[in-house]
């Protein structure tokens, strides 16, 4: 058994997961932790860059989830970086900083490496064991990464920059108020035209499964599960679109200050959710679902596996 810590530095949070494991078989969890921090602040610009107050928030957070993963003696711990640093101007700086501040080196992972530790990470999600083909799509932040399994051999990939802080920036003129319909819809044509030009047709194949992975799946599983009292762990992961339609109808049609007070919702996210709401809903209208099953296994399980199976 080999225990190592992976540590993801997302654009809207920052994640660790020490888990043990053996060589070919699945991670098992011993901790984690998800701090938001936000460091994709400003991520839809032309040429976007981390500012201070994000690389600062990124450190921060980087350096209290190691301490923490260093308490399980890990024998790796791995800090990657996904949207929000490979698209700053200033992401390898943040990179040597980051370095300078834990002693940890960043990989900057790319759009196709992220993808492919993505559908790594699934797969190891027992609860999927006996499902050999589906399309998986891992909203983030800054990008949006999709994927199709046939007999649970990952066949095709995508990543595009379609997350949640990326779409907010760039069609909620203010995200502190309720998001007009407009927006909404602009969202979705976005999505759909951003599939279009990728070439990724999401459409299922008859027996498949949509799955869908990310903290805003997460967090709208949690408030579904807490309008019914149960917590997100009691929560069936099966989510049904009509109940993400309603989510979205009720959280775009309030201001931020109430959006926050609705059960279950995060803080930190509840100004990004109806833009994620509305690129989830679309992707389900371009795969036809009529459900997303949530799973928590994603990228830090595919890091995790990748760092179990390789050479000490």
């Amino acid at each position: 058994m080999k225990t190592v810590a992976v540590i993801d530095v997302g654009s809207n949070s920052i994640k660790m997961l020490v888990a043990a494991g053996s060589p070919g078989l699945p991670p098992r969890a011993l901790a984690s932790n998800t701090l938001e921090a936000r460091i994709g602040a400003g991520i839809s610009a032309e040429r976007p860059s981390l500012g201070e107050a994000a690389i600062e928030r990124g450190l921060k957070a980087v350096s209290r989830l190691a301490s923490e993963a260093r308490a399980h003696g890990p024998v790796r711990i791995a800090v990657v970086a996904t949207s929000a640093v490979r698209d700053a101007s200033n992401g390898a700086d943040f990179g040597r900083r980051l370095e300078q501040a834990t002693g940890l080196p960043l990989r900057i992972l790319s759009g196709d490496e992220e993808a492919d530790l993505i559908g790594r990470g699934l797969i190891c999600d027992p609860a999927l064991s006996g499902i050999r083909n589906f399309e998986q799509f891992d909203l983030g932040g800054g990008s949006l990464e999709a994927l199709a399994f046939v007999d649970r051999r990952r066949i095709r990939a995508v990543s595009l920059q379609l997350g949640c802080v990326r779409l907010t920036e760039r069609f909620v003129s203010d995200s502190s108020s309720p998001v007009a319909p407009e927006a909404l819809r602009a969202i979705g044509l976005h999505v759909e035209e951003a599939f279009r030009t990728a070439g990724f047709d999401p459409i299922l194949a008859p027996g498949a499964v949509a799955i869908g992975t990310g903290g805003s799946l997460t967090t709208a599983r949690a408030m579904l599960g807490a309008q019914e009292g149960r917590s997100l762990e009691q929560t069936p992961p099966t989510l049904p679109v009509s109940a993400l339609e309603g989510l979205l109808k009720q959280t775009a049609s309030l201001g931020i200050g109430e959006r926050r007070q609705l059960p279950g919702m995060t803080a930190e996210r509840a100004d990004v959710l109806p833009a994620a709401l509305a690129t989830l809903l679309a992707v389900a209208r371009l795969a036809r679902a009529d459900s997303f099953h949530h799973s928590l296994f994603n990228l830090r399980w595919g890091v995790a596996a990748e760092l179990i199976g390789s050479a000490d």
